[in-house]
Protein backbone atom coordinates (compact mmCIF):
# COMPACT_ATOMS: atom_id res chain seq x y z
CA UNK A 1 0.00 0.00 0.00
CA UNK A 2 2.79 2.40 0.93
CA UNK A 3 4.66 1.56 -2.26
CA UNK A 4 1.56 2.13 -4.34
CA UNK A 5 0.91 5.46 -2.63
CA UNK A 6 4.47 6.69 -3.22
CA UNK A 7 4.31 5.58 -6.84
CA UNK A 8 1.04 7.46 -7.32
CA UNK A 9 2.51 10.56 -5.67
CA UNK A 10 5.53 10.48 -7.99
CA UNK A 11 3.24 10.04 -10.99
CA UNK A 12 1.16 13.03 -9.90
CA UNK A 13 4.28 15.13 -9.44
CA UNK A 14 5.50 14.06 -12.85
CA UNK A 15 2.23 14.99 -14.48
CA UNK A 16 2.28 18.32 -12.65
CA UNK A 17 5.81 19.13 -13.83
CA UNK A 18 4.92 18.20 -17.43
CA UNK A 19 1.83 20.41 -17.29
CA UNK A 20 3.92 23.24 -15.85
CA UNK A 21 6.52 22.91 -18.61
CA UNK A 22 3.79 22.96 -21.21
CA UNK A 23 2.27 26.07 -19.63
CA UNK A 24 5.58 28.01 -19.55
CA UNK A 25 5.32 29.35 -23.16
CA UNK A 26 1.80 30.59 -22.49
CA UNK A 27 2.83 32.20 -19.20
CA UNK A 28 5.76 33.93 -20.88
CA UNK A 29 3.55 35.23 -23.70
CA UNK A 30 0.92 36.54 -21.26
CA UNK A 31 2.58 39.99 -20.81
CA UNK A 32 2.77 40.40 -24.60
CA UNK A 33 -0.91 39.48 -24.84
CA UNK A 34 -1.82 42.05 -22.18
CA UNK A 35 0.21 44.74 -23.97
CA UNK A 36 -1.49 43.85 -27.27
CA UNK A 37 -4.91 44.15 -25.68
CA UNK A 38 -3.89 47.45 -24.11
CA UNK A 39 -2.87 48.76 -27.54
CA UNK A 40 -5.89 47.42 -29.42
CA UNK A 41 -8.50 48.93 -27.09
CA UNK A 42 -7.60 52.60 -27.79
CA UNK A 43 -6.88 51.80 -31.43
CA UNK A 44 -10.32 50.25 -32.00
CA UNK A 45 -11.91 53.12 -30.05
CA UNK A 46 -10.19 55.65 -32.32
CA UNK A 47 -11.40 53.76 -35.41
CA UNK A 48 -14.99 53.85 -34.09
CA UNK A 49 -14.74 57.56 -33.25
CA UNK A 50 -13.34 58.36 -36.71
CA UNK A 51 -16.54 56.97 -38.27
CA UNK A 52 -18.77 59.21 -36.17
CA UNK A 53 -19.88 62.80 -35.98
CA UNK A 54 -18.72 63.22 -32.39
CA UNK A 55 -18.36 66.72 -30.98
CA UNK A 56 -18.30 67.13 -27.21
CA UNK A 57 -19.96 70.54 -27.55
CA UNK A 58 -22.97 68.93 -29.28
CA UNK A 59 -23.29 65.42 -27.78
CA UNK A 60 -26.88 65.09 -29.00
CA UNK A 61 -25.63 65.18 -32.60
CA UNK A 62 -23.42 62.11 -32.22
CA UNK A 63 -24.07 59.64 -35.03
CA UNK A 64 -22.29 57.36 -37.47
CA UNK A 65 -21.36 59.20 -40.66
CA UNK A 66 -18.92 56.46 -41.75
CA UNK A 67 -16.24 57.89 -44.04
CA UNK A 68 -17.43 61.50 -44.15
CA UNK A 69 -14.66 62.63 -41.80
CA UNK A 70 -12.05 61.17 -44.15
CA UNK A 71 -13.71 62.74 -47.19
CA UNK A 72 -13.71 66.12 -45.48
CA UNK A 73 -10.02 65.74 -44.72
CA UNK A 74 -9.26 64.77 -48.31
CA UNK A 75 -10.99 67.93 -49.56
CA UNK A 76 -9.33 70.19 -46.96
CA UNK A 77 -6.34 72.29 -47.96
CA UNK A 78 -5.38 72.57 -44.27
CA UNK A 79 -5.12 68.80 -44.03
CA UNK A 80 -2.79 68.52 -47.04
CA UNK A 81 -0.73 71.33 -45.56
CA UNK A 82 -0.44 69.22 -42.40
CA UNK A 83 0.68 66.22 -44.47
CA UNK A 84 3.36 68.33 -46.18
CA UNK A 85 4.60 69.88 -42.93
CA UNK A 86 4.79 66.48 -41.21
CA UNK A 87 6.70 64.84 -44.06
CA UNK A 88 9.11 67.78 -44.36
CA UNK A 89 9.73 67.68 -40.62
CA UNK A 90 10.26 63.91 -40.67
CA UNK A 91 12.60 63.89 -43.67
CA UNK A 92 14.61 66.84 -42.37
CA UNK A 93 15.09 65.52 -38.85
CA UNK A 94 15.84 61.91 -39.82
CA UNK A 95 18.16 62.96 -42.67
CA UNK A 96 20.20 65.46 -40.65
CA UNK A 97 20.38 63.19 -37.61
CA UNK A 98 21.51 60.28 -39.78
CA UNK A 99 24.38 62.26 -41.31
CA UNK A 100 25.49 63.85 -38.04
CA UNK A 101 25.08 60.62 -36.10
CA UNK A 102 27.25 58.74 -38.61
CA UNK A 103 29.89 61.47 -38.51
CA UNK A 104 30.03 61.40 -34.71
CA UNK A 105 30.16 57.59 -34.69
CA UNK A 106 33.08 57.60 -37.13
CA UNK A 107 34.95 60.12 -34.95
CA UNK A 108 34.45 57.96 -31.85
CA UNK A 109 35.03 54.59 -33.52
CA UNK A 110 38.57 54.12 -32.19
CA UNK A 111 38.67 52.96 -28.57
CA UNK A 112 40.45 55.63 -26.53
CA UNK A 113 39.80 57.07 -23.08
CA UNK A 114 38.53 60.37 -24.52
CA UNK A 115 36.28 58.62 -27.04
CA UNK A 116 34.84 56.37 -24.35
CA UNK A 117 34.07 59.39 -22.16
CA UNK A 118 32.45 61.19 -25.12
CA UNK A 119 30.42 58.07 -25.91
CA UNK A 120 28.95 58.20 -22.42
CA UNK A 121 28.36 61.96 -22.68
CA UNK A 122 26.29 61.38 -25.82
CA UNK A 123 23.54 59.94 -23.64
CA UNK A 124 22.96 63.26 -21.82
CA UNK A 125 20.65 64.92 -24.41
CA UNK A 126 18.56 61.73 -24.54
CA UNK A 127 17.97 62.04 -20.79
CA UNK A 128 16.21 65.39 -21.31
CA UNK A 129 12.51 65.14 -22.11
CA UNK A 130 11.75 66.67 -25.54
CA UNK A 131 9.22 69.08 -24.01
CA UNK A 132 11.80 70.31 -21.48
CA UNK A 133 14.44 70.64 -24.20
CA UNK A 134 11.96 72.63 -26.30
CA UNK A 135 11.30 75.06 -23.43
CA UNK A 136 15.05 75.47 -22.93
CA UNK A 137 15.55 76.25 -26.61
CA UNK A 138 12.50 78.51 -26.60
CA UNK A 139 14.18 80.65 -23.97
CA UNK A 140 17.55 80.57 -25.74
CA UNK A 141 16.00 81.57 -29.09
CA UNK A 142 13.81 84.31 -27.68
CA UNK A 143 14.18 87.29 -30.02
CA UNK A 144 14.30 89.78 -27.14
CA UNK A 145 16.66 88.27 -24.57
CA UNK A 146 17.77 84.87 -25.93
CA UNK A 147 21.45 84.03 -26.00
CA UNK A 148 21.27 82.57 -29.52
CA UNK A 149 20.47 85.95 -31.10
CA UNK A 150 23.33 87.50 -29.13
CA UNK A 151 25.72 84.90 -30.53
CA UNK A 152 24.42 85.52 -34.04
CA UNK A 153 25.05 89.26 -33.71
CA UNK A 154 28.71 88.44 -33.02
CA UNK A 155 28.99 86.93 -36.52
CA UNK A 156 26.96 89.73 -38.10
CA UNK A 157 23.47 88.18 -38.30
CA UNK A 158 20.79 90.54 -37.03
CA UNK A 159 17.14 89.94 -36.04
CA UNK A 160 16.91 86.22 -36.74
CA UNK A 161 13.28 85.22 -36.19
CA UNK A 162 13.71 81.62 -34.99
CA UNK A 163 10.31 80.11 -34.06
CA UNK A 164 8.46 83.44 -34.30
CA UNK A 165 9.00 83.70 -38.06
CA UNK A 166 7.13 81.31 -40.40
CA UNK A 167 10.20 81.22 -42.65
CA UNK A 168 12.53 79.99 -39.89
CA UNK A 169 10.12 78.12 -37.59
CA UNK A 170 10.75 74.76 -39.29
CA UNK A 171 14.51 75.26 -39.08
CA UNK A 172 14.17 75.98 -35.35
CA UNK A 173 12.19 72.87 -34.42
CA UNK A 174 14.42 70.69 -36.61
CA UNK A 175 17.43 72.14 -34.77
CA UNK A 176 15.89 71.22 -31.41
CA UNK A 177 15.01 67.72 -32.62
CA UNK A 178 18.53 67.22 -33.97
CA UNK A 179 20.06 68.35 -30.67
CA UNK A 180 17.91 65.89 -28.70
CA UNK A 181 17.96 62.80 -30.93
CA UNK A 182 21.24 62.81 -32.87
CA UNK A 183 22.88 60.90 -29.99
CA UNK A 184 20.42 58.05 -30.64
CA UNK A 185 21.84 57.63 -34.13
CA UNK A 186 25.41 58.08 -32.87
CA UNK A 187 25.15 55.42 -30.15
CA UNK A 188 23.50 52.85 -32.41
CA UNK A 189 25.88 53.41 -35.32
CA UNK A 190 28.89 53.47 -33.01
CA UNK A 191 27.88 50.05 -31.71
CA UNK A 192 27.53 48.87 -35.31
CA UNK A 193 30.93 50.24 -36.34
CA UNK A 194 32.71 48.64 -33.41
CA UNK A 195 30.99 45.34 -34.15
CA UNK A 196 32.05 45.11 -37.80
CA UNK A 197 34.58 42.39 -38.66
CA UNK A 198 38.13 43.68 -38.88
CA UNK A 199 39.25 41.37 -41.71
CA UNK A 200 38.08 43.44 -44.71
CA UNK A 201 39.58 46.63 -43.26
CA UNK A 202 42.92 45.02 -42.52
CA UNK A 203 43.06 43.62 -46.06
CA UNK A 204 42.19 47.02 -47.53
CA UNK A 205 44.92 48.68 -45.45
CA UNK A 206 47.52 46.14 -46.58
CA UNK A 207 46.53 46.69 -50.22
CA UNK A 208 46.71 50.48 -49.83
CA UNK A 209 43.05 51.03 -50.77
CA UNK A 210 41.99 54.69 -50.35
CA UNK A 211 39.92 55.43 -47.25
CA UNK A 212 37.09 56.95 -49.27
CA UNK A 213 36.77 53.74 -51.29
CA UNK A 214 36.81 51.63 -48.11
CA UNK A 215 34.11 53.81 -46.56
CA UNK A 216 31.70 53.75 -49.50
CA UNK A 217 32.33 50.17 -50.65
CA UNK A 218 33.01 48.34 -47.38
CA UNK A 219 31.98 50.30 -44.27
CA UNK A 220 28.73 51.83 -45.51
CA UNK A 221 27.23 48.63 -47.02
CA UNK A 222 28.09 46.63 -43.89
CA UNK A 223 26.67 49.38 -41.67
CA UNK A 224 23.48 49.87 -43.69
CA UNK A 225 21.30 47.50 -41.57
CA UNK A 226 22.17 49.57 -38.49
CA UNK A 227 21.42 52.81 -40.36
CA UNK A 228 18.06 51.53 -41.55
CA UNK A 229 17.16 50.29 -38.07
CA UNK A 230 17.97 53.66 -36.49
CA UNK A 231 16.17 55.51 -39.28
CA UNK A 232 13.10 53.31 -38.84
CA UNK A 233 12.84 54.04 -35.11
CA UNK A 234 13.45 57.75 -35.60
CA UNK A 235 10.95 57.90 -38.44
CA UNK A 236 8.29 56.42 -36.14
CA UNK A 237 9.06 59.07 -33.56
CA UNK A 238 9.45 62.06 -35.88
CA UNK A 239 6.31 61.51 -37.91
CA UNK A 240 4.32 61.37 -34.65
CA UNK A 241 6.22 64.17 -32.93
CA UNK A 242 4.11 66.38 -30.69
CA UNK A 243 6.28 67.64 -27.84
CA UNK A 244 8.73 69.81 -29.75
CA UNK A 245 6.39 71.61 -32.24
CA UNK A 246 3.72 72.19 -29.60
CA UNK A 247 6.08 73.30 -26.83
CA UNK A 248 7.89 75.66 -29.19
CA UNK A 249 5.02 77.30 -31.08
CA UNK A 250 1.75 75.36 -30.52
CA UNK A 251 1.78 74.66 -34.25
CA UNK A 252 2.43 78.26 -35.28
CA UNK A 253 3.23 80.87 -36.21
CA UNK A 254 -0.01 80.57 -38.13
CA UNK A 255 0.01 76.95 -39.22
CA UNK A 256 3.71 76.75 -40.13
CA UNK A 257 4.30 73.80 -37.80
CA UNK A 258 0.86 72.20 -37.81
CA UNK A 259 2.01 68.58 -37.80
CA UNK A 260 -0.42 65.66 -37.46
CA UNK A 261 -0.28 65.29 -33.70
CA UNK A 262 -0.70 69.01 -33.04
CA UNK A 263 -3.67 69.28 -35.40
CA UNK A 264 -5.29 66.20 -33.85
CA UNK A 265 -4.70 67.63 -30.37
CA UNK A 266 -6.27 70.97 -31.28
CA UNK A 267 -9.25 69.29 -32.94
CA UNK A 268 -9.89 67.18 -29.84
CA UNK A 269 -9.14 69.56 -26.97
CA UNK A 270 -9.69 73.01 -28.46
CA UNK A 271 -12.52 72.39 -30.94
CA UNK A 272 -13.85 69.29 -29.06
CA UNK A 273 -14.25 67.45 -32.37
CA UNK A 274 -13.27 63.92 -31.39
CA UNK A 275 -14.47 62.35 -34.63
CA UNK A 276 -12.28 64.50 -36.85
CA UNK A 277 -9.34 64.19 -34.47
CA UNK A 278 -9.60 60.40 -34.56
CA UNK A 279 -9.76 60.44 -38.36
CA UNK A 280 -6.56 62.50 -38.49
CA UNK A 281 -4.81 60.00 -36.23
CA UNK A 282 -6.01 57.10 -38.37
CA UNK A 283 -4.51 58.73 -41.45
CA UNK A 284 -1.29 59.23 -39.52
CA UNK A 285 -1.29 55.55 -38.56
CA UNK A 286 -1.83 54.54 -42.21
CA UNK A 287 1.08 56.70 -43.39
CA UNK A 288 3.33 55.35 -40.63
CA UNK A 289 2.37 51.77 -41.44
CA UNK A 290 3.06 52.25 -45.16
CA UNK A 291 6.47 53.85 -44.61
CA UNK A 292 7.47 51.23 -42.05
CA UNK A 293 6.55 48.41 -44.43
CA UNK A 294 8.67 49.96 -47.18
CA UNK A 295 11.69 50.34 -44.88
CA UNK A 296 11.31 46.88 -43.34
CA UNK A 297 11.16 45.26 -46.78
CA UNK A 298 14.26 47.20 -47.77
CA UNK A 299 16.03 46.06 -44.61
CA UNK A 300 15.10 42.41 -45.19
CA UNK A 301 16.29 42.60 -48.81
CA UNK A 302 19.63 44.01 -47.70
CA UNK A 303 19.99 41.30 -45.04
CA UNK A 304 19.30 38.56 -47.58
CA UNK A 305 21.83 40.12 -49.93
CA UNK A 306 24.42 40.22 -47.17
CA UNK A 307 23.79 36.57 -46.28
CA UNK A 308 24.02 35.62 -49.95
CA UNK A 309 27.34 37.40 -50.31
CA UNK A 310 28.63 35.65 -47.21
Amino acid sequence: MVANASTAARANRGRGSVAYRRAIPYLLSLPALLVTIGVLIPFVTAVVYSLQRYNLAFPQGRAYIWFDNYLQLAMSADFWHTVAVTLIYTLATVGVEMVLGLAVALLLQKRTVINDVMSVALVLPLMVAPAIASLMWKLMTNTQFGIMNYLLTVVGIQHFGWATDPNTAMFTVVLVDVWVFTPFFSILLLAGLRGLPSGPFEAAELDGVPRSFVFFRVTLPMLMPYILTAALFRMFDSIQQFDIPYAMTQGGPGDALMVFQVRAYLEAFTYTNLGKSAAILMVLWAITYFLSQVMIKRWLAMREKAHGAA
